[in-house]
């Protein structure tokens, strides 16, 4: 499947991750219809572990006796929607996050808990749960439901999109797509990659997952249906 094939009109389109970039193109692009999915902003470093989520149907994903809080330096930023949130007063910088590790599934939170002074992170924990709770259920729901679908990831390798195919042909009745963008280091414009799977289109990138030159030509011709 080439580029070409992935262009078209989708009911859904959905991030499979690694990171929160394919959700916020999504949003520059006016692709998601729906608030966020379990995956938009969170960081999974690998598909397979993505895999074993979905083929679980998200089964103990992020409960509170399996996360690990991973680095409380703030290297990220307390977001909603994917949007920074500022304090109400004072300082006008985004509010620092915690790292936090989901230890069964290997996926990390990078912006649902907040670094507050004298307040222990998982005081965060009961309103985080119930919204992705509500993700979950959606997700599940409008996989299941929707004639189309485009699931999109950033990093994976062939083993990885083989056993995705396979597990997306289980959770959903109707038409689905898979785009993978593969970063290459020095790599300057971007290549289709024949993977030799009837459902997903590889390409290799330039290593910038921000670059929206990249995701306009990758995702040009994409759309919404009405």
């Amino acid at each position: 499947m080439n580029l070409q094939d992935i262009r078209g009109s989708y009911d859904a389109i959905f991030s499979l991750g690694s990171a929160c970039n394919p959700a916020l193109q999504f949003q520059r692009l006016n692709l998601k219809r729906f608030t966020s999915s379990p995956l938009d902003w969170n960081y999974s470093p690998f598909l397979s572990d993505v895999n074993r989520l979905l083929k679980n149907k998200f089964n103990g994903f992020m409960e509170l006796k399996n996360m690990r809080v991973i680095n409380d330096k703030g290297v990220s930023m307390y977001a909603d929607e994917g949007v920074f949130v500022f304090p109400d007063k004072g300082l006008h910088k985004p509010i620092k996050s915690y790292l936090v590790l989901d230890t069964v599934y290997k996926i990390f939170s990078a912006h649902d808990f907040p670094i507050i002074p004298n307040q222990h992170w998982f005081l965060a924990y009961p309103p985080f749960k119930k919204t992705l709770n509500y993700r979950i259920d959606r997700f599940l729901d409008k996989v299941k439901n929707s004639q189309s679908i485009l699931f999109v990831r950033w990093v994976a390798n062939y083993q990885e999109a083989v056993e995705l195919e396979s597990t997306l042909s289980i959770l959903t009745k109707g038409n689905f797509k898979v785009l993978i963008l593969n970063p290459i280091e020095s790599l300057q414009g971007i290549s289709e990659v024949d993977w030799g799977l009837s459902r997903t289109c590889v390409v290799n990138v330039p290593n910038d997952p921000n670059s929206n030159v990249t995701w306009d030509y990758v995702l040009n011709g994409v759309t919404l249906t009405n």
